[in-house]
């Protein structure tokens, strides 16, 4: 037993001996003289001018362009200059063209009919309401029909949007005590009310989201607090895909971008607990979309 110790330890002591391997080294550590783990022979030393393919695959000279954070550029996309001499690379990331973006997401057709419809699709699979009317009437008529079924007794809104007076009016004709927030609100206030009603910026029928800011909602607390979020949409709001909507975020607020932006698809939701779907987790249980 004794000489099965030994042994163990004078590998141990030879193994904690050994020089560190060479960087572009791949073959078996070196050891001391005469023992089992000895190189033959210590690698070659650089040659001073050495041709870049011979280079030390792990020395940051020979790593590859993508391994050093950069993508090597490809040939059919690169840019040229007049007389077709490439342009130099400045290193630093390019953004996709936006046909590379769109091969990746969802296709939308060209018109209101199938935008909407995918919209409409979109919230089935959102488990989220949609509701495509004629016009304000029918709209005021339909939130007011919720509100009997659902035995609401307070709401709260937000009427200072792009078409605020047109959300006060459908607001105020429900004849319930409202929150609103335009001027400054209660929290508490708030988390007591049935039902937050908010304007928005732009539906996306590429994922059934609806795009909302600070301006055209009041913020994150109106669409968060209340149990059932109310979105009051346009038909001219109703947008094809996602680069469209931070298309129309850039055209309009480049000059001073709102404090919030948010894109809400769908009631809130997990899945944490045994993968068992939950509404209502982290905010509202039901999104109800108005559009007309």
């Amino acid at each position: 037993m004794n000489g099965e110790k030994e042994k163990i330890l004078k590998r141990i002591r030879e193994a904690l001996t050994m020089p560190a391997p060479h960087p572009g080294h791949h073959g078996p550590p070196p050891g001391p003289p005469n023992s089992p783990l000895a190189s033959p022979s210590p690698p070659p030393p650089r040659a001073q001018g050495h041709n870049p393919s011979s280079l030390d695959p792990l020395s940051p000279e020979g790593l590859p362009e993508i391994s050093r954070g950069r993508k090597p550029p490809d040939p059919a996309t690169q840019r040229t200059r007049p007389g077709g001499a490439a342009e130099p690379s400045s290193g630093a990331h390019s953004e996709p063209p936006q046909e590379e973006i769109s091969h990746w997401l969802p296709t939308v057709g060209t018109t209101f009919d199938a935008q909407a419809d995918l919209f409409a699709r979109n919230s089935v699979q959102l488990k989220s309401t949609f509701h495509l009317l004629e016009n304000e009437t029918a709209a005021t008529q339909t939130l007011a029909e919720i509100s009997r079924t659902e035995g609401w007794r307070r709401i709260a809104a937000h009427a200072d949007g792009a078409r605020g007076p047109s959300t006060r009016a459908i607001v105020s004709a429900l004849g319930l005590p409202g929150l609103w927030t335009d001027s400054g609100y209660d929290v508490r206030a708030m988390e007591s009310c049935d039902a937050g009603i908010t304007e928005c910026d732009a539906l996306i029928a590429q994922t059934g989201s609806v795009l909302v800011t600070a301006r055209s909602s009041g913020g994150r607390a109106l669409s968060v607090l209340p149990p059932h979020h109310i979105v009051l949409a346009r038909r001219d709001q109703l947008l094809p895909d996602l680069p469209a909507a931070f298309a129309l975020l850039e055209q309009k607020y480049a000059q001073n971008y709102p404090s919030f932006i948010g894109f809400i698809t769908g009631p809130s939701r997990t899945g944490d607990i045994e993968r068992i779907l939950v509404l209502g987790a982290h905010g509202p249980k039901k999104l109800t979309i108005l559009c007309w």
